[in-house]
């Protein structure tokens, strides 16, 4: 008799693994037929500061780079966008849990990154971390912040090669705005973020007392949009948009509109897809 149940349980419990593994791919891939069916996308986007986004004090509307980015999606696949306000330390969970569709939200490609989440393989833009500093600081390049305190946002991909490449000692902080808040009361040397933030802050008179002195950008990386593990057709399809993007030039029209310089890397991502079929063409 015993001998005969626990095969049997085996057999049980290997057979329910099986249909709730199935069970959890056809929900991951899901993902697209729920955005049909409610006739709306839900993305997470970064309201951290221009250009990538803010928040209308009058109206709450949310704008910038990301906004229009997300609203572009919902644009190609013809339903509505909502956007979901996302911090670094709470984006991933927001997708994981289902609260967005998928992520827009300044977090470039690493490959720890790529292994809790699926991604969109053609990037939209490149984008490295810029240094701001008080003026007269002395530090002129990477080097100098070694032994020093650097604040960044947690969850941030500058971290590492700021800790392991240049020594610097890593404060941490919920946003960007907290980040810079301790800046400014001498909590560091420096704040370290993605550039075209923190260029856009020199042009405002509160950061005069300011600059960015380090030569170049810190790990240049592709921006990408992100999925949650296993949604194969939410993929391909909003992998064939951004390829549509790159081909009409749109993603360094929007750019130039918003204040998002466009890179070099984007400028060779044009030409690499200007000649391709447009996206209505496609199979």
């Amino acid at each position: 008799m015993t001998s005969f149940f626990i095969p049997r349980t085996l057999v049980s419990l290997c057979l329910a693994w099986s249909i709730g593994s199935a069970a959890s791919l056809a929900q991951a891939d899901a993902t697209l037929d729920r955005i049909e069916q409610r006739h709306a996308i839900s993305v997470g986007v970064m309201l951290s500061g221009a250009p990538f986004g803010t928040i209308d004090p009058k109206t709450g509307e949310h704008l910038g780079y990301n906004v229009e980015l997300a609203q572009g999606i919902g644009k190609a696949l013809g339903v509505e966008t909502q956007t979901v306000s996302v911090l670094a330390p709470n984006r991933v969970q927001f997708l994981q849990q289902g609260k967005v569709d998928i992520l827009i939200a300044n977090m470039q490609f690493t490959e720890e990154r790529g292994e809790i989440l699926d991604y969109v393989p053609t990037p939209y833009e490149e984008v490295g971390g810029a240094a701001l500093i008080r003026k007269g600081s002395g530090i002129s390049q990477w080097a100098d912040l070694k032994g020093k305190p650097v604040c960044v946002s947690q969850g941030s991909n500058f971290i590492k090669p700021l800790q392991e490449t240049y020594g610097a000692q890593i404060k941490a902080f919920r946003s960007q705005s907290e980040s810079l808040l301790s800046l400014r009361g001498n909590g560091c040397v420096a704040a370290v973020h993605v550039s075209p933030t923190l260029h856009a802050l020199l042009s405002e008179d509160e950061w005069a007392g300011y600059e960015i002195p380090l030569p170049g950008d810190l790990i240049p990386s592709n921006s990408v949009i992100w999925l949650r593990k296993g949604e194969h057709d939410t993929q391909a399809k909003l992998d064939a948009i951004v390829r549509d993007w790159h081909r009409s030039g749109w993603l360094i029209e929007l750019g130039e509109r918003t204040g998002m310089a466009p890179s070099q890397a984007l400028r060779d991502l044009h030409a690499k897809y200007s000649n391709a079929a447009p996206l209505a063409a496609q199979p």
